[in-house]
């Protein structure tokens, strides 16, 4: 029996599809019942596609999940997946573990020892917090002074984890980019967002108590996103933005996949391994023409419809239509 958790513009729609024309026994669970552990007693897999802006997905997500795999259940995502979802400060450590080829990172939990770094190191440096997506809570120190203003805010204040302002300075950006009428309304959405907030931006947290820079890399107009999931890969390449230094969240694009470097999808599927998750979305940049990882997320965009096809483990291009969602339940029904 396979339990899907579904959620309206998630993965689960898919999974349910491919129940359904592989005849496959399932049934939808509510990980938010307060007797989901009874509910899933009967079954052997488990899918959950859940999302770090959802306030409760992210209150208790990797607990639940750990208690579901120390039922004997095969879950997607599981722990090895997911602990370190929309977590950059826990992808560091990941990273470093396993001596993948990472930007170099900086956090401090000490005001004092953030300051002294900044005293004795070069800018521009890309200053962050531990979450967010779509180039949310990114920005550049160009100098020290911008530096010390962002580490004195988070030992005092503290920043709101959900940025109404960016969200309308990209709103702002779409619309010139594209100039049609979604555009122009999403940002009249975010001038009201800034006024009356949504659900999700009531709930917001506030992240404080560290900082987390990481070094900036100069010369990239792009970056690539590779997607591992189990033994396929698939990927695209993305446009910073005019005048900006992101290329996350730009929707400038190119799915031509002779542009994707053979070394980022070696370099993915080694790290994938060593990571041991079932799926694994990561951003590249290249360093003195060598590929290295900003970040990685088990969840990702639907972007992946406009690939023409994917790679397999060998890096054999197969050109054929896709859903990574089969791949996932695939691989976790065939335990790979």
């Amino acid at each position: 029996m396979v339990g899907i958790h579904h959620r309206e513009n998630s993965f689960s729609t898919k999974w349910i599809e491919y129940c359904e024309l592989n005849n496959i026994q399932y049934k939808i669970i509510d990980c938010y019942k307060n007797n989901i552990i009874e509910e899933v007693k009967d079954c052997d897999y488990i899918l959950w596609h859940w999302h770090h802006t959802l306030t409760r997905d992210a209150l208790f997500a990797k607990q639940l999940i750990h208690s579901f795999e120390l039922m004997g259940k095969k879950v997607f995502p599981n722990s090895d997946t997911s602990w370190h979802y929309d977590d950059k400060v826990g992808q560091k450590y990941l990273f470093e573990s396993v001596n993948a080829p990472f930007i170099n990172t900086y956090v401090f939990y000490n005001k004092k020892e953030a300051i002294e770094w900044v005293n004795n190191t070069n800018f521009p440096k890309i200053f962050k917090l531990r979450g967010g997506a779509g180039a949310n809570n990114v920005s550049m120190c160009k100098e020290k002074d911008d530096a010390i203003k962002k580490i004195n805010k988070a030992f005092l204040n503290g920043f709101n984890s959900r940025n109404k302002f960016y969200t309308l300075e990209k709103n702002l950006w779409q619309f010139k980019r594209d100039k049609n009428l979604k555009s122009f309304i999403n940002i009249f959405k975010g001038m009201i967002r800034i006024f009356i907030p949504s659900e999700s931006d009531k709930n917001s947290t506030i992240e404080k108590n560290y900082v987390y820079f990481q070094d900036f890399i100069p010369d990239n107009n792009c970056d690539y996103r590779i997607v591992i999931i189990g033994e396929k890969a698939f990927g695209f390449k993305r446009m910073v933005r005019d005048g900006d230094f992101r290329a996350s969240g730009s929707g400038k694009t190119i799915y031509d996949h002779k542009e994707i470097p053979v070394e980022c999808l070696k370099l993915a599927f080694d790290t994938t391994k060593k990571i041991k998750s079932q799926s694994a979305a990561y951003d590249f940049v290249f360093l003195n023409g060598i590929p290295v990882i900003i970040e990685v997320s088990f969840a990702f965009a639907f972007g992946y419809k406009n690939c023409s096809g994917y790679w397999d483990d060998n890096l054999n291009w197969v050109e054929k239509n896709f859903f990574p969602e089969y791949f996932m339940i695939e691989n976790l029904i065939n335990d790979k």
